[in-house]
């Protein structure tokens, strides 16, 4: 079974993607080519996001290393970025059955109405696996302890996803959608927290700027594209680049702006037929019950908000990093992950470009924290994975650092869960129990509810 998994996971989603919505098209009535198209759609967008990403990485991992290395940033928690999470997460006794596992778990809550979504978002189930290998070499490489962790991490995260669906779909006008990813559903209760307490500040509510109204009040200068070629060419200034290098950043920057929106309507036109198909027989076969479809956030990353915000926090996380008092952890490999903090805060700000910065800091702040303090345990697992393992290249931390990834180590849920593991062990899994099966009866509460309603 590890290795039936093993290799799935190897595909990738572009290759994967296909087969797996061909299938799931044909099972709910579409015909085989238009089940093909959609998945081929899907999958043709991951082949261009990670293109896109690739050119992002590759082009700015050396500038943003000799920023650091010229104004002496360096702190002692090296950035691994998410490969090397995601080496860590697969690489343990708890990532070779991370997969059936959750999807029973997936199936279970169902069946027990403690949930609406069906997650096959498969490629992002290493965010449960990291958070569960950490646990085991926490508690001395305890699979107990590693399973406990990814299958809470799970629960919650569905739940979530449930009960964010609505906003999501309507922001973005994908019915039928959900985002089961744990990293973006943690953002959220800071989104929902922060976006009140903005509300209850006198005059600011009426400080309503979204994408399309900082292109209207700066002109040219409010569009994404232009606001990438600035400040990749600000980063190659700060790495003391000659003029040809700089501008090449700064053009490459601004594609990247330019090439998010377009590869993600990709995304799209595959999943619309797919989704309201999924809509209409689940209403004709289960009695209106509605289901989601869990998939990758990368569907949204695409937003003009979430683009502005992204290349705006770049430059503004690495100079507070410098300065935060307590933190060790210098963001540079993971930066091109910033996309997906915004993706379920916009709903909640409504596309508001100062609510959805001021929401993304706050969190990136406490993130970085959590990193820090997260950062013992990852290289624990990282080590013992490379010792393992020393194909593993990603996992392997530099000399004299510890290391770190804002991919998901920042993440909310994540770092509760650890804390509660490490810090108060079988009291801190009493308390995630009843938190955990707490949301699913609500959940239960909820979909019952609103079926009854229906």
């Amino acid at each position: 079974m590890e290795q039936v998994f093993s290799y799935i996971i190897s595909l990738g989603a572009s290759v994967m993607m296909p087969i797996l919505f061909t299938v799931i098209g044909l099972c709910i009535g579409m015909t085989f080519g238009k089940s093909l198209k959609s998945g081929l759609y899907v999958g043709v967008g991951f082949v261009g996001l990670g293109i896109v990403t690739a050119l992002l990485t590759n082009n700015f991992d050396s500038p943003l290393k000799t920023i650091s290395e010229l104004y002496d940033l360096q702190l002692k928690v090296f950035d691994m970025g998410w490969p090397a999470a995601a080496a860590v997460a697969y690489g343990t006794a708890v990532g070779a059955l991370i997969i059936p596992i959750c999807l029973g778990v997936n199936i279970v809550m169902l069946l027990t109405k403690t949930t609406r979504t069906i997650n096959i978002d498969l490629w992002n189930y290493w965010h449960f696996a990291f958070i569960g290998a950490v646990a085991y070499f926490v508690m001395d490489q305890s699979l107990l302890w590693g399973y406990f962790a990814a299958i809470v991490c799970y629960i919650i995260t569905m739940v979530m996803a449930d009960v964010t669906a609505e906003k999501f779909q309507k922001h973005y006008n994908l019915q039928g959608i959900s985002i089961p990813q744990p990293f973006c559903q943690s953002f959220t209760i800071f989104a929902v927290a922060i976006n009140w307490l903005l509300d209850k500040i006198p005059g600011f509510s009426k400080i309503d700027i979204d994408a399309e109204g900082l292109k209207k009040k700066f002109g040219v200068l409010g569009e994404p594209l232009v606001l990438g070629v600035i400040v990749g060419a600000l980063i190659g200034l700060a790495a003391q680049l000659d003029i040809k290098k700089v501008l090449f950043l700064g053009v490459t920057m601004g594609a990247v702006m330019e090439l998010i929106p377009r590869i993600t309507s990709l995304f799209i036109e595959g999943l619309k037929p797919i989704a309201e198909k999924t809509q209409e027989v689940a209403k004709k076969r289960f009695g209106g019950m509605k289901v989601h479809i869990g998939m990758s956030p990368a569907l949204v990353i695409g937003h003009p908000t979430t683009l502005v915000c992204s290349v705006i926090l770049i430059p503004v996380i690495l100079a507070i990093a410098v300065k935060l008092p307590g933190n060790q952890f210098l963001p540079l490999a993971s930066l091109a992950g910033m996309f997906y903090l915004f993706p379920l805060i916009l709903p909640y700000t409504k596309g508001n470009v100062v609510k959805s910065l001021i929401v993304g800091l706050v969190a990136l702040v406490i993130g970085l924290y959590f990193v820090t303090d997260m950062a013992s345990a990852f290289t624990l697992a990282a080590n013992e994975v490379y010792k393992t393992d020393p194909t593993a290249s990603a996992a392997k931390i530099p000399e004299g650092f510890e290391g770190g990834a804002l991919d998901f180590a920042s993440s909310l849920f994540g770092y509760v869960i650890y804390a509660c593991v490490k810090y108060l062990q079988w009291i801190g899994m009493g308390v995630l129990t009843i938190i955990t099966l707490g949301m699913m009866v609500w959940n239960r509460m909820r979909i019952t509810a609103e079926e009854k309603n229906a």
